[in-house]
Formats: C-alpha cells, sequence, structure tokens
C-alpha cells in the first residue's frame, strides 16, 4: 500500500504546500481512499503535484468533523457523487454553533461544509466498524480503555473521533487524523478490529502540551507494542515531537512525503 501525505502542518520540501491540518490519500490493493481533506485546497493542489487522479477516489473518510480535516471538502473537485463515510455525530457536530474549539485556532463556518457534504456526497453514516475495502476498516466510535488517556477535546468527548486501520502481511497500519479519541485508545481497537499487531501508526497523534497529555504513559505504551514504523505528524507540540523522535528515532514526514508499506 502507498500513502500520500496530501496536507500536513509542514511540507517535506519546497515543491509542495503545506497549513495546518491532515489529507492523506491511500492506494490499497484495488481501491484508492481520501482521508480527511485539511481546511482549504492545499490537498487538491499537492495532489496535482503528485500526478494523482483524484477522480479514481472510491471512496472518502474523515477522521472527524473539526475544520482543519474537514472544510477542504468545499474545494473538492468531484464532477460525480463519492461515497463519503463518517461517523453519525459529523452532521450533528457541523450544525451546532456551540462546539467550537476554545483557542478558535481557525475561522470557520462549519453549516457551509455541512451543506456541501449533504448536497455533493453520498453520506454514509458508521458508528461501527465499517469495512470500506477487504482489509480496509473504518474504525468508528473508539471505545476509551486505556485509563491514562481522556478522549476529550477540551470539554468535547469527541465520539466522532475515529481511524482507519489497514491489514497488510507485516501486521496492521493505523491512519489517524487527531487522534482525539487517544492515539493507544484506536490502536488497541485498530488491533482488535484487524486481528493483527502493528506494524505502522501515521497521522495525527493530539499530543499537544496545552491539553497535558499523559507523555510518559503514551510513550511507554507504545514501546511495549514494539511498532516498527511510527511517525506521528499535524498535532503533536514540537517538544513532544523531538522527544518521539529520540525515543523512536524516525524521519519526520510532512506535505508530499510518500510512505510505502
Amino acid at each position: 500500500m502507498k500513502i500520500q501525505l496530501l496536507n500536513e502542518n509542514l511540507a517535506s520540501d519546497l515543491s509542495w504546500l503545506a497549513e495546518y491540518g491532515f489529507s492523506a490519500w491511500v492506494e490499497y490493493e484495488e481501491t484508492n481512499i481520501l482521508f480527511d481533506a485539511g481546511w482549504s485546497d492545499v490537498w487538491r493542489r499537492n495532489a496535482e503535484t503528485a500526478n494523482i487522479d483524484l477522480e479514481t477516489a472510491d471512496i472518502i473518510a474523515l477522521s472527524h468533523f473539526h475544520s482543519d480535516h474537514s472544510r477542504g471538502l468545499l474545494f473538492h473537485p468531484f464532477n460525480e457523487k463519492k461515497r463519503l463515510v463518517i461517523h453519525p455525530r459529523v452532521m450533528t457536530a457541523l450544525l451546532d454553533p456551540f462546539i467550537e474549539p476554545p483557542d478558535r485556532h481557525l475561522p470557520h463556518k462549519y453549516s457551509e461544509i455541512e451543506e456541501k457534504i449533504r448536497s455533493e456526497f453520498e453520506i454514509v453514516e458508521a458508528a461501527e466498524p465499517f469495512e470500506i475495502a477487504p482489509g480496509a476498516f473504518f474504525l468508528g466510535q473508539i471505545p476509551r480503555v486505556v485509563p491514562f488517556e481522556r478522549g476529550y477535546y477540551y470539554e468535547d468527548p469527541m465520539e466522532d473521533d475515529t481511524a482507519l486501520a489497514f491489514k497488510t502481511d507485516k501486521g496492521a497500519v493505523v491512519l489517524t487524523g487527531c487522534s482525539h479519541s487517544g492515539i493507544c485508545n484506536i490502536c488497541a481497537y485498530a488491533k482488535s478490529i484487524t486481528g493483527q499487531d502493528l506494524h505502522a501508526v501515521i497521522g495525527g497523534f493530539h499530543l499537544v502540551h496545552q491539553e497535558n497529555p499523559a507523555v510518559d504513559e503514551t510513550i511507554e505504551w507504545l514501546k511495549a507494542e514494539r511498532i516498527p514504523r511510527l511517525l506521528p505528524v499535524h498535532c503533536v507540540s514540537f517538544d513532544i515531537q523531538a522527544r518521539l523522535q529520540t525515543e523512536f528515532g524516525y524521519d519526520r514526514p510532512g506535505a508530499g512525503s510518500l510512505i510505502e508499506i
């Protein structure tokens, strides 16, 4: 399988655009998946740079409703309705004027995203694990089982925060958007759904120091899993990212990076 990061906070080199948010293009067996769409049209422009034909997308999935992952759908190029897999809470959250990130790090108008999604996509709502292609799973609502992870975004319980998991010959590959539900919770659930040990975990880990995450406990949990490829991006504070790189010894990918399994 191949995972091309179409958007991330940092660019992998000067050929690519970057902005705060996340988007990835996944080629898994015979299925093409767009996972999240960032904040603007950066994902689309980077896809053009990568010579990716977005019309070949078989399915689109959103990790959660926040605008740095969903608003980019306002700029989609699709000529036909694509299937969009989301947790059922996403549509409710987009219409709720009282659900906003407390720091308001990105201005947004969620209603315009909701209208675009409802009119231009074939919506598939899944709170339970949903096999979007043989061996590829939209995980649905993530059980909170790891005691040191809150699974909240400030006071929002984030029931809609989810991830993708893929079965491979080397083990499960997990692709996350923001991991508000807890990166360890996501990984534990991915293992149970795929029936495999973890080979790679890629995407936002949501370890930001403003929310006082349990960094020591998270590192020890990930070490115990002995994951060969650990690639945190997007929502990880610089100090925590530096510590993770020291502990696990990886090169941080960015927008434009191609990850091959």
